[in-house]
């Protein structure tokens, strides 16, 4: 099988702003399998927060095998972004050699538009009520805040939209004390969901804590190994294919998850449109979608994805699967 690897970069529509600091491009791998008549295609976002960078996740990829399955990849690679690409891109290629859809190999009904999430960025309470007055129009804003000094935010996002529906990623950004206080001002707003409040690492003062809006877990689950560290914790578990590893153990993930009594969420980091390709199939009746990526960028793959008033649509088969 050929493996091959490229570095890419899309511009973003805008600067883009969350706990951790502010980018202004997406920088992407692309990986392409090749078996000498078919070509899959896989996308991943390497994430610092994970230890991960374009190079060293480049060097995971190249570092496999000539010959391997997808489910050889369980053993071959941990799970975050470079399993996730070659994961995805082994789907396709697996669809286009089959002259099937993704979704018939998994066993899945064919995917519908689901209504995803647009994300605000972390900015002053003015500009990001110039924000939300922008999106108004949209059904669901996420929030970026993390800060000591949100409540302005809050409040100014609110008044710009007062219709949309809101959810808040704090990105670990707050203490325990931080978001005591704020809990009761999340319900007055309206606030449907709270995404990773606390560190990952300090996540245990969550327990016995209560928790008025929904709690969900994304920096602290990653992968089926993650749930067992959630339970009293958290109501809600995000699912990012480049947390996963991939297709494969999103799906297994979401099935555990619904099993042991979470709702889920799917995610994405900051990505084109053939990231959030595969990501469509695990959204299929997720309680929130936030498949937003392809939205904050300035330019897209040749054929993106669909979003319109129905939500993200499924990929077309010259995109993906």
């Amino acid at each position: 099988m050929q493996v091959d690897v490229t570095h890419d970069v899309f511009k973003l529509a805008q600067v883009f702003t969350i706990a951790r600091g502010s980018r202004t491009e997406a920088k992407v791998l692309t990986v392409k399998l090749g078996d000498g008549e078919h070509t899959g295609w896989g996308e991943c976002v390497p994430y610092a927060r994970y230890n991960e960078s374009l190079q060293s996740v480049t060097d995971e990829i190249m570092g496999l095998p000539k010959d391997f399955s997808r489910q050889d990849l369980y053993d071959l690679l941990p799970a975050g972004a470079a399993r996730n690409a070659v994961d995805c891109a082994l789907w396709d290629l697996e669809a286009k050699r089959a002259g099937k859809r993704v979704w018939e190999l998994a066993g899945l009904p064919a995917p519908k538009s689901e209504i995803t999430a647009y994300t605000l960025s972390l900015d002053t309470p003015k500009a990001m009520q110039e924000q939300a007055e922008k999106h108004a129009f949209r059904p669901l804003l996420k929030i970026k805040l993390g800060t000591p000094d949100d409540m302005p935010r809050l409040e100014a996002v609110r008044a710009g939209a007062p219709k949309s529906s809101i959810i808040v990623d704090a990105n670990e950004g707050w203490s325990a004390d931080v978001y005591a206080d704020l809990a009761p001002h999340l319900v007055r707003l309206g606030v449907e969901l709270v995404e990773q409040p606390l560190p990952a690492g300090e996540d245990h003062a969550l327990l016995g804590m209560q928790r008025p809006v929904p709690v969900c877990a994304d920096e602290s689950c990653h992968d089926r190994k993650s749930l067992a560290n959630l339970k009293g914790k958290y109501d809600v578990v995000n699912i990012k294919l480049d947390k996963t590893g991939g297709l494969t153990e999103a799906l297994a993930l979401r099935d555990a998850a619904l099993a042991q009594g979470y709702e889920v969420m799917v995610g994405c980091m900051v990505g084109s449109s053939l990231a959030m390709a595969p990501a469509t199939l695990v959204a299929q009746g997720a309680s929130v979608v936030d498949l937003d990526g392809p939205l904050l960028l300035a330019e897209d793959r040749k054929e993106p994805l669909i979003f319109d008033h129905a939500g993200v649509h499924p990929p077309s088969a010259a995109l993906w699967g």
